[in-house]
C-alpha cells in the first residue's frame, strides 16, 4: 500500500507531510510532550510571564517550527538560554513600564522572530554556527550558571530578585531566612531527577516524575504550609498581544530582539546538527531559521515565550521513533490538549519544585566535558571560554559572543599568519628543502643571486601581506623576480595588494617579473590587478610583467634575460673609453 501523503498549501516554506512513519511520529511526539510539559511550566514561571506563557510558547513554536522548519525530527519550544534572555527583558521593561512592560516584552519576541525569518531569507543560516567551540562552550556554560543563580531565590522560598547581580546581592538575606519546606521540596525534586535510572527515564521522564511526586508530597504533607504555588492556568486559547512600543526604549528593544534572534538561531542550529547525527539526515539551516522565526513571531503575538530547538526533547523524539515533522506537530497538539483540559491540575505545583527542575536544566547546560579537559587542550582556549562565560553571566549574551568571536578570530588569524609566513620563501641560490627540481637548482646556481625566486604556498590572506613585504626587504640585489604562486589556491585582497606593491617596485627599478600561477581564482585576482599598467611601453629593459603556469619555464626565461643583461653590464664596464 502506498504511503499516504498530503501537502500543506501554506506557501513555499511549509513542509510536505507524510503518514509513512505515523506510529513513530505519534509516539515520539507524545514522549517529547511529556518531557516538555514540566519544562514549559518551569520556564514560564521563571520568566515572570506565568506558566501559561511557557505552555503557549511550547505549543506555538513547537507546531510552527515543525511545519515550516528545516529539521524534520526537531522539537522546538522554550529553552534555558532563551528563557534567560526573555526573563531579563521582562524584568527590565516591566520595571520601567509597569502597565505596558509585559506587552513590550512580547513585542521584543515578535521582533526576534521577524529577524530570524530575515536571517533565513538572506541565507545566513550556514554562517550562524561558524563560531569557535570555545565561544559556544563559554556562553552555554554561562547560561547554565545564570539559570542556577536565578533559581536560588525560589528554591529558598523567596520571590525572584531580578537579574544575576540583584540575586547575588540579596542571596545573604535569603540564606539567613530560608523557607525550609520550600528548600526541602526543591532539593527532593532535584534528587528524584538525578536518581531516576536511565531505563525508567526513557519510559517516564525524570522531570515529570519529580514534578508529580514532589507536588503530591507537598499537597499531602504541607498543604497548609506557606508555599508559593503557580496556580491554575487558563483553560482557553491565548488572546492576541498587539505590538507595543516606547520610543525611548526602542533601541533597547531592538538590541534584546537581536539577542534573542541570534541566540535562538545558534541554539536551534546546534540542535539541528545533533538531530542530523542521530537520525542520519541533513537539515536545511535557512529553512530552519524561517520556521523558528515564524513560530517565535506568532508566539509573541499570542503572549508565549520565545523558543528554539530543544536538544533533549529532540533526542528523545528520535529515540522514540520520530522521523518527520509530524512528530513535532503531535508534541504541540498534546500540549494544547493539556492546556485545554488539565489547567486546574497545575494549581498546587510549588515554585520550589519548578526551581529544582530548572536547577537540573542549568547543571546539564554547563559544558562539563570541555570544562574538565580545556586546560589540557589549550590554555588560550580555556581563558577565552571563561571570558565568554563571565561576560555572559555579568554583561549580556550578545557582548559575550561578539567579544569571544573577535578574540577567537584574532588568535586564529595569528596562527594562520605564522603558518603562512613559514610558507613564504625568498630563494636566490641553490638550496635544500624547497622542492625545486635539478634544472631549477641549476638555473639559480648559474644566476649567482641575480634571480630572486619568491615562493608562496597555501592560501594567502591579509595576515600574509606583512610577511611577503618583510621577505622582500632582505633581498635588494637581483635583476629578475619570479613570483611563484603555483601552490597558492587563493589570494586575499590585502595579500594581492602586497604582491602588486612588489611588482610595482620591481618595474620601477627596471626589473623583469614573472608570475607563476595555476589556480583559477589566483589568475582572476591577478587579472583584476592589471599589473601591466606599471610597465613603460614594450621595452624589456624598462621592466615587464610576464605570466606563466610553469615555474621552470619562468626561471629559464628569467635566466635568458638576466644573462643578456649581465653581459651588457660587463661589456659596458670593460669597454675602454675613447
Amino acid at each position: 500500500m502506498a504511503p499516504v501523503q498530503f501537502a500543506i498549501p501554506f506557501g513555499v516554506f511549509a513542509n510536505r507531510l507524510t503518514l509513512r512513519h505515523w506510529r513513530g511520529d505519534l509516539f515520539g511526539g507524545l514522549t517529547a510532550a511529556i518531557i516538555a510539559l514540566p519544562l514549559a511550566l518551569a520556564f514560564g514561571v521563571s520568566s515572570g510571564a506565568g506558566a501559561s506563557a511557557g505552555l503557549y510558547g511550547a505549543i506555538i513554536v513547537g507546531f510552527l517550527a515543525a511545519l515550516f522548519g528545516g529539521t524534520p525530527t526537531q522539537i522546538s519550544g522554550p529553552t534555558g538560554p532563551m528563557t534567560v534572555v526573555v526573563t531579563s527583558v521582562i524584568a527590565t521593561l516591566t520595571a520601567r513600564h509597569p502597565d505596558t512592560g509585559l506587552a513590550m516584552a512580547f513585542t521584543v519576541v515578535m521582533l526576534s522572530g521577524a529577524l530570524q525569518v530575515l536571517l533565513g531569507m538572506l541565507r545566513l543560516g550556514q554562517y550562524i554556527t561558524l563560531l569557535p567551540y570555545t565561544v559556544i562552550s563559554g556562553f552555554m556554560s554561562g547560561i547554565g550558571v545564570i539559570i542556577i543563580i536565578l533559581q536560588l531565590p525560589p528554591l529558598l522560598g523567596h520571590g525572584a530578585a531580578g537579574g544575576v547581580v540583584a540575586t547575588l546581592q540579596h542571596l545573604p538575606e535569603y540564606l539567613r531566612e530560608p523557607n525550609w519546606v520550600a528548600v526541602g521540596l526543591g532539593l527532593l525534586t532535584l534528587a528524584v531527577i538525578f536518581a531516576v535510572p536511565p531505563k525508567v527515564n526513557r519510559m517516564l521522564p525524570a522531570p515529570l516524575l519529580g514534578l508529580v511526586t514532589v507536588t503530591g508530597i507537598s499537597v499531602l504533607l504541607f498543604g497548609d504550609a506557606p508555599l508559593d504555588r503557580i496556580g491554575a492556568i487558563p483553560q482557553t486559547l491565548p488572546s492576541l498581544r498587539w505590538p507595543t512600543f516606547s520610543v525611548p526604549d526602542l533601541a533597547d528593544m531592538l538590541r534584546y530582539s537581536l539577542m534573542l534572534a541570534v541566540l535562538g538561531a545558534i541554539d536551534s542550529l546546534l540542535t539541528s546538527l545533533v538531530a542530523d547525527n542521530i537520525s542520519r539526515t541533513q537539515h536545511d539551516s535557512d529553512k530552519e531559521l524561517i520556521g523558528q522565526g515564524i513560530g517565535n513571531f506568532l508566539s509573541g503575538l499570542c503572549g508565549g515565550l520565545p523558543g528554539a530547538g530543544a536538544t533533549m526533547r529532540t533526542v528523545v523524539n528520535v529515540q522514540a521513533g520520530g522521523k518527520t515533522s509530524l512528530s513535532g506537530m503531535v508534541h504541540a497538539l498534546v500540549l494544547l490538549a493539556v492546556v485545554l483540559g488539565a489547567g486546574p491540575l497545575t494549581a498546587p505545583i510549588p515554585t520550589a519544585v519548578l526551581a529544582g527542575i530548572l536547577l537540573k536544566v542549568g547543571i546539564d547546560i554547563l559544558d562539563w566535558g570541555f570544562i574538565k579537559r580545556s586546560p589540557r587542550l589549550s590554555l588560550r582556549g580555556t581563558g577565552l571560554m571563561y571570558l565568554v562565560l563571565l561576560l555572559t553571566v555579568f554583561v549580556d549574551l550578545i557582548t559575550a559572543v561578539l567579544v569571544g568571536a573577535f578574540v577567537a578570530n584574532i588568535l586564529t588569524i595569528k596562527r594562520l599568519t605564522d603558518v603562512q609566513s613559514e610558507s613564504i620563501q625568498a630563494i636566490t641560490g641553490p638550496t635544500e628543502g624547497h622542492n625545486l627540481s635539478g634544472a631549477e637548482q641549476g638555473i639559480l646556481t648559474e644566476a649567482k643571486g641575480n634571480i630572486l625566486l619568491l615562493k608562496l604556498g597555501g592560501p594567502m590572506s591579509f595576515g600574509a601581506a606583512k610577511s611577503i613585504s618583510r621577505r622582500m626587504a632582505f633581498v635588494k640585489t637581483y635583476h629578475a623576480l619570479v613570483l611563484d604562486l603555483s601552490e597558492v589556491p587563493t589570494v586575499g585582497v590585502t595579500a594581492a595588494l602586497a604582491i602588486e606593491s612588489i611588482v610595482q617596485d620591481a618595474i620601477a627599478n627596471q626589473r623583469q617579473v614573472w608570475l607563476v600561477a595555476i589556480a583559477e581564482p589566483v589568475i582572476r585576482r591577478l587579472d583584476r590587478l592589471d599589473l601591466h599598467r606599471f610597465c613603460k611601453g614594450s621595452d624589456p629593459s624598462m621592466g615587464q610583467v610576464y605570466r606563466t603556469g610553469d615555474r621552470l619555464r619562468a626561471l629559464q626565461e628569467a635566466w635568458e634575460t638576466v644573462r643578456s643583461r649581465v653581459s651588457c653590464d660587463r661589456e659596458t664596464v670593460t669597454r675602454p673609453r675613447p
